[in-house]
């Protein structure tokens, strides 16, 4: 249902440590793929129901769930479609990020992960001064429904606080991984103020990064099933697209020139919401 990709952990921090976080967690530098838990005094986790953690596709341990990624059970609050069809993009910032953002004619909606904004803060920073909106996509891409409570608030956590130490902003929205969502995982993003984007078109261009001749099937696969899904959808709905390589982002930018004609919009835009829950000066 979404990205295979797997996060690199050999390329070097660039964004410093900050003071005010080393004052809050007694750390001094960021963390690696499992961020520590630290505790946050407005999460309550009595109000976190007693969902069972399970893997992705176990989908029969939450048969009486809302769940997303098994049966693409949404919740009121949750942003799944737009009135106007538009891309979004997971799993960065990447190198390759850079290519997307300079052919992109109108702002669009990421949703980053912490550990690639500490290893990419220039790039991040970059498309925020171009007018995109950044949203949570949490530290290191894990799936949530996994993961305990307090795993799943520190894949929140240093997620904002690498978004906040870079670009002095706190996320209003947020993409589980995976599309992994039930409602103990709602609860808890819930808490932290954002409101989950889902999507009702997935292009799997992942897929693109497989052996050639797959990957060329795939890519006018995509083109043929997005533009037949812009007629039968009278040109709305969410798309889920990945800039962390330079194929997918390749064929970001053909769908914003050729399907889309450089029309879309963001997802606050879509939802009539605000961008960030609050930026700084």
């Amino acid at each position: 249902m979404a990205s295979c990709y797997s996060i690199r952990v050999d390329d070097p921090v660039k964004l410093p440590f900050p003071s005010w976080l080393h004052d809050f967690t007694g750390l001094n530098q960021w963390p690696g793929l499992d961020p520590p838990y630290i505790p946050l005094d407005f999460i309550d986790f009595s109000k976190v129901p007693n969902v069972s953690r399970h893997s992705q596709s176990q989908c029969e341990i939450v048969r009486k769930e809302c769940s997303f990624d098994c049966f693409h059970c949404v919740t009121p609050d949750e942003v799944y479609t737009c009135r106007q069809l538009t891309q979004t993009f997971d799993d960065g910032p990447t190198i390759h990020t850079k290519a997307l953002i300079k052919h992109l004619k109108r702002p669009a909606t990421f949703f980053t992960l912490g550990l690639n904004i500490i290893k990419y803060p220039e790039i991040y920073r970059k498309a925020v001064a171009k007018g995109h909106i950044m949203g949570s996509h949490t530290w290191s891409h894990k799936y949530l429904p996994s993961l305990t409570n307090e795993e799943i608030v520190a894949q929140l956590e240093w997620s904002i606080w690498a978004m906040n130490a870079t670009s002095n902003h706190l996320p209003k929205w947020f993409r589980p991984p995976y599309g992994g969502l039930d409602n103990r995982v709602r609860a808890i993003i819930r808490q932290f103020g954002m409101q989950s984007v889902l999507w009702d078109f997935d292009t799997f261009d992942w897929k693109l990064l497989l052996d050639n001749n797959t990957r060329e099937t795939h890519e006018q696969q995509i083109y043929r099933d997005l533009t037949q899904y812009k007629i039968d959808k009278a040109n709305t709905g969410i798309i889920l697209e990945h800039d962390h390589s330079a194929k997918t982002v390749a064929v970001a930018i053909k769908i914003d020139q050729e399907i889309l004609n450089h029309s879309q919009m963001t997802v606050p835009q879509c939802a009539k919401g605000v961008d960030y829950i609050r930026t700084f000066s």
